[in-house]
């Protein structure tokens, strides 16, 4: 990305001013890819440990599949899903907060007597789901969040401020050239003057 600019003193002013406010910005970018960094491991510690304990509880289950043959699962339905939202480095990721289940009634006397636990069973099955998609939809935008941040440092770092120092380089050279070349032709001028004086007299 090349910066454009113009060889004159506005367009080094504007230039720093650019700089200065990358250069200001950049540790506070480096903070918040750092944090967003932490997060994303976290999130996705959470998700693995949500996972395996999904899965050890399938497992358990597993050995009462000609039970579960029995059980009418349109007992249970999840009613409302709460989640909260909060910032985190300016990203709003989702909180499972809780999950409210509608139980169907029944008659518990033409029922198995393990039907109640059944129940217990299955919403606990279906909130370790739904923990499951929170976390997964948390991370995606976590990791999105950090990639983003990432990117942003490495323009600010590698390409835009070595860039605006290259150009406000440029830009001060040619100005002290500028003056140079002036200072030099002034010489010139006052020199020529001053023999013109010496050979009138």
């Amino acid at each position: 990305m090349s910066i454009k600019f113009q060889y004159n003193k506005t367009s080094l002013q504007q230039l720093n001013k650019q700089l200065q406010i990358r250069e200001r910005a950049l540790p506070t970018l480096k903070n918040k890819e750092a944090a967003l960094r932490m997060e994303v491991e976290m999130a996705r510690k959470k998700l693995k440990e949500t996972g395996e304990m999904l899965e050890k509880k399938i497992r358990e289950q597993e050995q009462d599949l000609g039970l579960w043959r029995e059980f009418d699962a349109g007992l249970v339905e999840v009613e409302d899903v709460q989640i909260s939202y909060r910032k985190l480095a300016g990203v709003r990721i989702p909180e499972l907060r809780d999950v409210d289940f509608n139980t169907h009634e029944f008659n518990i006397f033409l029922r198995p007597k393990w039907f109640l636990e059944g129940i217990e069973q299955l919403e606990e099955l279906m909130k370790l789901n739904i923990e499951m998609e929170v976390g997964q939809q948390k991370l995606e935008l976590l990791e999105y969040a950090r990639k983003k941040t990432t990117q942003k440092v490495n323009l600010y770092e590698k390409v835009q401020i070595p860039g605006y120092h290259d150009a406000i380089r440029k830009i001060k050279r040619f100005l002290e050239d500028e003056e140079n070349l002036t200072k030099a032709a002034q010489k010139i001028v006052k020199s020529r003057q001053h023999q013109k004086v010496e050979a009138s007299l």
